[in-house]
Order: C-alpha cells, then structure tokens, then sequence
C-alpha cells in the first residue's frame, strides 16, 4: 500500500479509536500516530517517511558538508600524512553514494548516535538505537512488520511517554498495527511470526496499480467517515 494511505488511514483509525474510547486526542498523539503510520517502511529507503525526512535537497546538503568535511581533513592534517589524504578520499567517494543506500548509512548512524548519546533513557536508547540500525540491514517488510515489532515500538512508547498519559503510545501502538493490517491486504502480504513461514495476506490489491489505488481510496473513505462518527460522539 501507498505511504499516503498509511499515513492518512493509519493516523485516521488511531485517533478514532481513542476519541470513540474517551481518550484525549493530543498534538503529541496526532504527531506520534502519523510517524508510526508510516514507520515499518523505514526499511525502504524510498518510502515516504525516508524521502520526506531525508529528503533529496538534504541529502546534498550533507554531500556538501562531506566535501568540505574531507578538505578539512586534508588541509588541516587531521590525520597523519599519508593517512590525511586516504581518509579525504574516503569521505569523498562516500559522499557519492547513491541515494539509497546513504538514507540507510544516515539511519545506521543515527541509531548508533541514539545508543550512544540517549543514556538519559536507558535503556530505551539501546533499544531505538539498535533497532534503527537493524532497519538497515534487514529486507522490505522483513523485522519491521512483525508483530515483534509491533510489541517492541509501543513498549518503546510506553517506557518513554506514559508519564505523559496513555493518549500517545496508544495512538503509537494501533498507528503501527494498522500499517501491518493494510499491507497483509496485499497479494505479497506479510510474515507476522518469523521464523514461522506463515503468512497473513488477503490478495485483494498490489501496490501501484489500479486496483491497488481503489482499494486504497475505499479505505481512506472508511476512515474519514469513521473519524467523523468518532469525534461527533466524543464532542457529544
């Protein structure tokens, strides 16, 4: 399924099910439903949370800063003639590297930055930070939509923000599940239970086509009539 009708059906459900449930509906929880409505696709590198959050203006912002990262290193002798000019060249050819595979280095960074750096919320840190460098490394709709991962990002949620009420790793939790739920309605569907060969999959769409596109357009129509019968009800 498209990332649009992730984010649009995935936020939409969230929010719904917590207003209909007397949950306050925050901006904290609206923002965490629509990253995690989009989140199990961080193992794509194309996917429309990576191309929004990364987009393709940033990554040559951070090609420019590698350039000028390497020229440092040289000039400046940051390192040990001939080490200085090896490691120059280094920087520079990665800052060549496709576009895809550089999202995935910047993530894989990121989470070592997260473990690293987080120890206020240990060990919540170790736990983002690890799993953001697996994203890298494993297959598109491998680890990240499972119901493992399901369980490990609303625990995540919940160790970090339940002082702040139940409204965002509620909104976290479902968000992320639903996400799941719309891809097993894909002919390809998912692998929930690794290493169980089962998979959930209902063969009623493929993503990019025609039909693809009504099924998605259905869902997003049940979605806006559902929040509208959610927040007509909570403001009753």
């Amino acid at each position: 399924m498209m990332g649009r009708a992730h984010l649009i059906i995935g936020t939409g459900v969230s929010l719904s099910v917590l207003a209909l449930n007397g949950y306050d509906i925050t901006f904290s929880a609206a923002a965490v439903a629509a990253v995690s409505a989009l989140l199990p696709d961080i193992d794509e590198p194309n996917s429309l949370l990576l191309t929004r959050t990364l987009s393709g203006r940033m990554l040559r912002v951070i090609q420019l800063l590698m350039v000028a990262a390497a020229g440092w290193v040289f000039f400046a002798e940051a390192a040990p003639a001939p080490w200085n000019l090896i490691l120059a060249v280094l920087i520079v050819a990665a800052s060549f590297m496709p576009s895809r595979l550089m999202r995935k280095v910047i993530i894989f960074v990121l989470g070592a930055g997260v473990a690293w750096y987080g120890t206020t919320y240990a060990p919540w840190n170790y736990i983002a930070g690890i799993l953001l460098m697996i994203c890298t490394i494993v297959p598109h709709r491998g680890l990240t939509h499972t119901v493992y991962a399901i369980a490990a990002w609303t625990g995540l949620l919940f160790g970090t923000t339940q002082q702040y009420g139940a409204s965002i790793w509620l909104a976290g939790g479902i968000a992320y599940t639903m996400h799941l739920l719309l891809d097993s309605l894909t002919n390809n569907g998912i692998r929930p239970l690794p290493p169980l060969p089962w998979k959930l999959r209902f063969k009623l769409m493929s993503t990019g086509t025609r039909k693809g596109a009504r099924v998605e357009m259905v869902g997003i129509v049940l979605t806006l009539l559902l929040a509208i019968y959610a927040f007509v009800q909570s403001a009753i």
